[in-house]
């Protein structure tokens, strides 16, 4: 089976994906930004079902769905868009429509509609047993595969939600301020084309959720959550991603205090704060699912596969989910202060390790006055 999505958004591209996935576990998702791409790939009998946003770099989606229906009067359609007026509704209704979902949408009424509109899966395929040791394994991983673990806590409230329980947006922001992969995904949504505009560079939660707004904030959390389903790490892994958040939440706290005593805003700080150790947590989440296809992992190869990856990783991550330089710098700092130009921030985060690190005192009283605080 096979499903065709069209969004120039590419969050909500992936929310889509994910929402057919969870119902569907091996169709095959295309996606596409733009009409003349999906035309190319669109034959009779090639879909099982079409979802189309309606504004697209080139040309309306509703372009795509009417060229369909030329020579297909049968394929589900689904039109996903901001547009919530009569005309836009009435524009489509000659194309008999399955659906008109507008933006933001409630996604316990998407998968509602998906169950009935997708034919029923081909029986899975028994899985294989991957055979490749784990260095080779992370070492052929692409960009578009690398992830952080989501809290269990905040994973487990958010399957709640994708199934139609009342969100309180309020009470989950109180959780992902600890999340690191919640916050590095929303902050990248937030900066992303469709959210972005002309505005300053988003930096913190809060300021995603805000631009974001609340539905969007949680739609896009369950797609996240969607996509480690099942993934559960335990034993050894799982208490060396505790080591690596409790880690990144001491030096959040420690910045927080430093940024306030220093009249700075400690929001971006706290922010590059909670995401220092992504490197490591993205190791240890592709580990689990290494291990999730039927291997082992030993505590020192596990050791050498943080080593070798953590950091290019990290840096993979944060061009992929284009991370504001701000954010960045700020990370970067933690580690090491850049040889010139240095900000009072960096040395807030430098700072912030060094104390937290018990680095020598002489080092910790030579920050302390180059932030200003001796």
């Amino acid at each position: 089976m096979r499903v065709m999505i069209l969004d120039d958004d590419p969050w909500i591209s992936d929310l889509l994906k994910q929402l057919v996935l969870s119902i569907r576990p091996v169709a095959q998702v295309d996606c596409f930004i733009d009409v003349a791409s999906a035309l190319d790939a669109w034959q009779p009998s090639t879909y099982q079902l079409v979802m189309a946003d309606w504004n697209l770099p080139d040309a309306p989606g509703v372009n795509l769905l009417q060229k369909i229906r030329e020579k297909d009067q049968d394929t589900p359609l689904i039109m996903i868009t901001g547009r919530a007026d009569r005309d836009s509704v009435l524009a489509v209704k000659s194309l008999r429509i399955s659906a008109f979902f507008t933006k933001p949408f409630q996604v316990s009424r998407v998968v509602q509609c998906l169950e009935e509109l997708l034919p029923l899966d081909a029986p899975p395929r028994s899985t294989t047993v991957s055979t490749e040791d784990l260095m080779s394994y992370l070492n052929g991983l692409s960009a578009g595969e690398l992830d952080l673990p989501l809290l269990a806590s905040v994973k487990d409230k958010l399957q709640l939600g994708y199934g139609g329980a009342p969100m309180d947006l309020r009470e989950l922001a109180n959780d992902w301020q600890f999340d690191p992969a919640l916050c590095a995904h929303l902050i990248a949504a937030a900066n992303g084309a469709a959210y972005h505009g002309l505005g300053q560079p988003c930096t913190n939660l809060s300021s995603a959720l805000t631009r974001l707004g609340g539905l969007t904030s949680v739609n896009l959390a369950i797609s996240q959550a969607l996509r480690q389903t099942n993934t559960h790490p335990d034993g050894m892994l799982m208490t060396l991603i505790q080591v690596h958040l409790d880690g990144a939440e001491r030096l959040a706290e420690r910045v927080v205090l430093l940024a306030q005593q220093c009249g700075l805003d400690p929001a971006p700080l706290q922010s590059a704060a909670l995401l220092h150790r992504m490197g490591e947590l993205c190791v240890l989440y592709q580990t689990q699912k290494w291990e999730n296809q039927g291997n082992s992992v030993e505590e020192e190869t596990l050791t050498h596969a943080i080593r070798d990856f953590a950091a290019p990783f990290a840096v993979r991550l944060k061009a992929r989910w284009g991370l504001p330089m701000v954010l960045r710098e700020l990370i970067g700092a933690i580690y090491a202060l850049p040889p010139m130009q240095v900000r009072r921030e960096q040395v807030v985060m430098r700072l912030a390790a060094a104390m937290n690190n018990g680095e020598p005192e002489a080092d910790v009283e030579r920050l302390q006055r180059l932030a200003g605080l001796a």
